[in-house]
């Protein structure tokens, strides 16, 4: 007796087209991190050192339980955080209870990539404007909570964010004219 299969891919493109598709839902890698939810904000004192978003009361912010996938060049928007004490980050690193100086080398991650704490205290490599540096993951950049104190009133973080220390925008000579939102690719180190 011959064996006969069809492959999955035309399983799908069979039931797709039939419409027997929208019974079943099959995701793209690029769709495989779409929103979990929403945060409705709430307005308070928000410390805006580095030009920080900050939360509008009622308006409404995706939440983020995942990240992309993680590569040897993973795509990601860098942005500025102060990780000191009365800075714009809020509360103490996530990683270690502590605060950290705008010239040490540390990033804060989003939830997804940040994984449950299992970054904290590595290093990552964050490739940008044709240079390469190290920097200590201590933080989250969290993707579901934010528009309170302990988030300092700003808006949960993107899914693909690093938020680094000026040490780290520094060390990558990008101008300060261009301090704030970058593009960058990083990976584990």
């Amino acid at each position: 007796m011959v064996m006969s299969y069809i492959p999955s891919f035309l399983i799908a493109l069979l039931l797709a087209s039939s419409g027997l598709g929208s019974c079943f839902h099959f995701t793209s890698l690029a769709e495989a991190c779409s929103p979990s939810g929403q945060l409705v904000g709430k307005a308070g004192h928000c410390n805006t050192e580095n030009n920080s978003e900050c939360c509008k009361a009622g308006k409404k912010y995706p939440q983020y339980l995942c990240s992309p996938p993680v590569t040897g060049a993973t795509s990601a928007r860098m942005t500025i955080n102060s990780f000191k004490k009365g800075g714009d980050g809020g509360g103490p690193s996530e990683c270690d209870n502590r605060y950290h100086s705008n010239k040490e080398r540390v990033v804060a991650l989003s939830t997804g990539w940040f994984n449950h704490r299992s970054r904290c205290g590595k290093n990552i490599r964050i490739n940008a404007n044709g240079k390469s540096v190290l920097a200590k993951v201590v933080d989250e950049c969290d993707s579901v909570n934010g528009c309170d104190a302990e988030h300092d009133f700003q808006p949960p973080c993107h899914n693909n964010i690093v938020d680094a220390s000026r040490a780290v925008w520094k060390a990558l000579g990008i101008p300060y004219s261009q301090i704030g939102d970058y593009q960058i690719t990083w990976s584990d180190a």
